[in-house]
C-alpha cells in the first residue's frame, strides 16, 4: 500500500534523534540498520560502520519519520536543503517512474531511478528546490 513519509538526514545523530522522537510520540524505533550491516557498502571505518543507514519511527496517524546518517567519508555533507526529503513509497515501478519523470522536470539534481538492495529507488531536487525520494520496496 502506498504511503508518504518524511525522510531526514543527520550528521551522525540519527539514533539519538530517533530515540528522542520515539519518546516524544510514545512509539518505538523500528527498522534500525547500521552501515556495517547493509549489503554492498564500500569499505569504511569502524566508526562510520556504526552509524545509521536507515531507521524509522511512527509519529501521528500513520505518518512515519525515516532517517539516515550522512557520511563525510563518502562525500556527503549535511546542509539546510538536503536534510529533509518527502518520501513517496509506491506500489509499482511504473508509478515510481511516472512520478520521478514528472518531479524531475527542470530539476537541478537527481539520481535517476535504480535498483538498490532495498528496492527500486530514486531521488531528485525539483524545480522549486524540494527534495523528493521515490521507492518501491523490494
Amino acid at each position: 500500500m502506498s504511503r508518504v513519509s518524511t525522510y531526514l538526514n543527520f550528521a551522525g545523530r540519527s539514533e539519538e534523534a530517533f530515540t528522542f522522537y520515539a519518546s516524544v510520540f510514545g512509539t518505538q524505533v523500528e527498522g534500525l540498520m547500521r552501515f556495517a550491516d547493509a549489503p554492498d557498502m564500500p569499505p569504511m571505518s569502524a566508526e562510520d560502520g556504526q552509524k545509521i543507514v536507515h531507521v524509522e519511527v511512527p509519529i501521528l496517524n500513520g505518518h512515519v519519520l525515516m532517517a539516515t546518517d550522512m557520511l563525510e567519508s563518502m562525500g556527503q555533507h549535511l546542509r539546510v536543503g538536503n536534510n529533509t526529503t518527502i518520501c513517496l513509497e509506491v506500489d509499482t515501478t511504473e508509478e515510481a517512474d511516472r512520478l520521478y519523470a514528472a518531479l524531475s522536470q527542470n530539476s537541478t539534481e537527481g539520481s535517476g531511478m535504480q535498483q538498490m538492495f532495498f528496492g527500486y529507488w530514486g531521488s531528485c531536487l525539483d524545480q522549486f528546490d524540494v527534495r523528493w525520494m521515490i521507492n518501491v520496496a523490494a
